[in-house]
C-alpha cells in the first residue's frame, strides 16, 4: 500500500504555475475547441480532464482537492446530474481499501509487522548480502499489506541500527556499501511488494474499479478481476523483480567485502525484546491470515491445468460477496475481540480496534480514488471515450510486445514525478478507450500500466520509501539515480516479459478475440 509523496516547499494555489497552466488550458478548451460538433459534452469533459491532469501533475492544489473538481463541474457544466455524480465516488472497492486499511493498523497497533519482519530476517543469515536479502524479504511482505510508508519507516530504524553497530565492527569506509545498498534495498522492496496483491499499493485498486466504470457489461459477463486472479500474476512479479534487485545491489553495484561476517545478535536481540507473542497479536495473526485466504480463495482459482473451486459458490448468495465484503467484515471482528494490554504507543485499548483507528485512515487517497472514478464516468457518459479512441484505431496493427513496453515505459518514468495513484486514475481511462477503438483487449493495455505505475526507482521524491530512506542522510542522490535508472529499465523488461507470459492466461485473454463486453 503506498501513495507518493510531494515535495515540502512546492508553491500550491494562486503561486503555483500549474494552477494558472491548468485553468488557462481549461477555459482555452471551453471557449475555442469543438472536438464533437455533434456532442458538446466532448469538449466539456476534455476542458475538465486536462484542468485535472495538470493540477494533479503539479500538485498546484493537495491531490484531494483536485478530485473533488467533478462534483463542482459535471453539473456546471452539464456532463452529469449533481445527483449522480457522489455515488461514483463510493464503491466496493473503498471499502476493500477500507477494510484492509483497518486490518494493517491492527497490525501495527500491536507490533505484529515487527514480529514478522524480525523472524524473516533472523531465519535469513548475517553474511552481508544475506541479510540484505532478509530485510528485503521482510520489506516486501508486509509492503504486501500493509502502508508501504509505514513499512519503510520501520525497516528503516532496524537497519539503521544494524549499520551503526557493523560501522563500530568494521567502520565506516569498508561498511559503506552494505550502508547504501541495505538501505536501498528496503526502499524498492517495499515498491515491489505492493505489486503482489491488489491491496498492495493503490494504482492495483483503482485499476479494478477503473476497468469495470469503462466496460460495465464485463460484470454481466461474469468476467472481473478477483484478489487470486490478480496474485497469480502480480506474486511472480514481485519475486522476479526482488531477485534482480536483490542480485544487482548485492553483487554488482553495491558490493560488500566478501571477509565480512555481521554479528546476529543485535537482530536477535530485538527479537527478544518482543517477548512471546501476546493474545492481541494472535488474534490480528489469525484474521489477518483469515482475511488473506478468503480474498484469494473467494473465486474460482485456476494454475494450468488445475482449477480450485472458489468457496463463494458454496454459500446461498454467495455470487453477491465481492473482495470489499471480506474486507469490512474481517475488519469488524477485530472491533469486537476485546484487548488486555496497552498498544505499542502506550494508550490504553479496550479492544483490538476502536475508534481512535479511524483518524488514521488516509481520507485523502480514497477521495483521490473518487476522482479518478468520476473522472472515467464523465469519460464514459459524455462521449469523451469513444471520440479520443477514435485517433488511435490503428494501433491495433502494431506489434504487441512494443506496444505493451511503450506503455510501462511511459508510466514508469512519468511516475518518477507525478503521484502514482492519480497517473493511473488520468491514463486507464484513456487506455481503456484507445483499447475499444483499436479492438485490443483493455487489460493488454491497463494491467501494465497499472504495475508499472508502483515502479518508479530514481528519485527520492518518487515514493514514500525513496523519501524515507534518503532522508536517513546515507545515500547520495546520485547513487538512488544510479541503481534507480537501471531498475526502472529492469523493470520494465519484467512487467512487458511476464505480462506477455502470464497475463494471457491469467486473465483469459486470447490473442486476436476481443469479447463481447469489450466491443
Amino acid at each position: 500500500m503506498g501513495e507518493n509523496i510531494s515535495v515540502n516547499n512546492r508553491k500550491y494555489g494562486f503561486i503555483s504555475p500549474g494552477f494558472w497552466i491548468g485553468l488557462v488550458a481549461f477555459f482555452a478548451i471551453l471557449i475555442f475547441a469543438d472536438l464533437d460538433p455533434g456532442n458538446p459534452a466532448v469538449t466539456k469533459m476534455a476542458a475538465v480532464a486536462v484542468l485535472m491532469a495538470v493540477w494533479w501533475i503539479s500538485q498546484a492544489i493537495p491531490l484531494a482537492a483536485t478530485s473533488l473538481l467533478p462534483l463542482m463541474l459535471f453539473p456546471l457544466l452539464g456532463i452529469m446530474n449533481g445527483k449522480e455524480v457522489p455515488p461514483v465516488y463510493v464503491n466496493y472497492i473503498i471499502f476493500l481499501f477500507l477494510g484492509g486499511f483497518l486490518i494493517a493498523l491492527a497490525m501495527e497497533r500491536w507490533n505484529l509487522h515487527r514480529r514478522i519482519a524480525l523472524r524473516i530476517i533472523l531465519s535469513v543469515g548475517s553474511k552481508p548480502s544475506r541479510l540484505i536479502l532478509g530485510f528485503m524479504l521482510a520489506t516486501a511482505f508486509l509492503s504486501m499489506w500493509i502502508s508501504n510508508t509505514a513499512t519503510a519507516i520501520m525497516m528503516l530504524a532496524i537497519a539503521l541500527a544494524v549499520i551503526k553497530q557493523t560501522e563500530e565492527s568494521f567502520g565506516e569506509e569498508k561498511t559503506a556499501n552494505l550502508s547504501v545498498a541495505l538501505l536501498l534495498g528496503i526502499a524498492y522492496a517495499a515498491s515491489i511488494g505492493g505489486l503482489a496483491t491488489l491491496v498492495g499499493t493503490p494504482p492495483n485498486l483503482a485499476l479494478v474499479r477503473l476497468f469495470e466504470l469503462s466496460f460495465p457489461g464485463a460484470e454481466a459477463a461474469g468476467y472481473q478481476i478477483g484478489f487470486g486472479q490478480w496474485m497469480l500474476l502480480g506474486l511472480p512479479m514481485t519475486i522476479v523483480l526482488l531477485a534482480i534487485v536483490w542480485v544487482l545491489l548485492t553483487r554488482v553495484l553495491f558490493r560488500s567485502p566478501a571477509d565480512m561476517t555481521l554479528p546476529p545478535d543485535l537482530i536477535r536481540e530485538e527479537h527478544r525484546k518482543l517477548g512471546r507473542m501476546k493474545f492481541e497479536e494472535k488474534a490480528v495473526m489469525i484474521v489477518f491470515a483469515a482475511t488473506s485466504l478468503l480474498w484469494i480463495f473467494r473465486t474460482n482459482l485456476t494454475v494450468g491445468s488445475t482449477t480450485i473451486p472458489g468457496w463463494s459458490q458454496f454459500l446461498p448468495f454467495g455470487g453477491m460477496i465481492d473482495d470489499g465484503t471480506i474486507a469490512v467484515s474481517m475488519a469488524l471482528i477485530l472491533f469486537l475481540i476485546p484487548a488486555f494490554r496497552k498498544t505499542t504507543d502506550g494508550n490504553g485499548a479496550r479492544a483490538i480496534l476502536d475508534g481512535d483507528v479511524f483518524a488514521k485512515i488516509p481520507w485523502h487517497i480514497i477521495l483521490l480514488f473518487g476522482g479518478g472514478f468520476a473522472l472515467a464516468k464523465g469519460f464514459q457518459t459524455s462521449g469523451l471515450s469513444t471520440w479520443v479512441g477514435g485517433y488511435f484505431s490503428g494501433l491495433g496493427d502494431a506489434p504487441l510486445p512494443v506496444l505493451v513496453a511503450a506503455i510501462t515505459a511511459v508510466i514508469t518514468f512519468l511516475t518518477e514525478l507525478t503521484s502514482n495513484t492519480a497517473t493511473t486514475e488520468m491514463i486507464l481511462p484513456l487506455l481503456a478507450s484507445i483499447a475499444k477503438a483499436a479492438e485490443i483487449h483493455p487489460l493488454v493495455l491497463m494491467v501494465p500500466a497499472a504495475l508499472a505505475a508502483s515502479c518508479a526507482f530514481m528519485m527520492p521524491v518518487a515514493t514514500p520509501p525513496n523519501a524515507i530512506v534518503f532522508a536517513s542522510d546515507r545515500i547520495r542522490i546520485g547513487q538512488m539515480v544510479k541503481a534507480g535508472i537501471i531498475i526502472n529499465l529492469i523493470s520494465i523488461a519484467v512487467i512487458t516479459g511476464l505480462f506477455l507470459l502470464l497475463g494471457p492466461g491469467v486473465f483469459g485473454i486470447e490473442p486476436g478475440v476481443i469479447p463481447e463486453w469489450a466491443k
